[in-house]
């Protein structure tokens, strides 16, 4: 059974950490986009206010995958808690996670509308 629980930790290890940098990827790549975006709305045949709206939305979804990264870091660290309870055998070094990175995005930010 032990090898099991062991088997399982490992799997659970690999799968968050793949987790947390799918969700950096996504960041990453919405800040590309907005990088872009807003290039594109420099060139001087367009006008200031085009892709307002796009941008309010990317916005949004910027913030919705920091919260969903900051969910992930719990998700880790209670992860964390468990395996010092039932997987001893690892030999690992535990995930240590400050406090201030778990309670970050606590305050809800103002919705933006457009």
């Amino acid at each position: 059974m032990e090898n099991r629980i062991l088997a399982d930790a490992y799997n659970l290890k690999k799968l968050i950490r793949e987790a947390e940098a799918l969700a950096d990827e996504a960041i990453m790549a919405m800040a590309r986009l907005k990088q872009a975006m807003l290039a594109a709305r420099q060139n001087p045949l367009v006008e200031g206010h085009t892709g307002q709206r796009a941008l309010v939305r990317l916005t949004e979804a910027e913030s919705q995958a920091m919260a969903m990264s900051t969910n992930l870091l719990r998700v880790h660290d209670e992860l964390s808690k468990v395996a010092q309870v039932h997987a001893s055998g690892d030999s690992g070094v535990p995930t240590k996670i400050a406090a201030a990175d778990l309670n970050a995005g606590q305050a809800e930010p103002e919705r933006l509308r457009a």
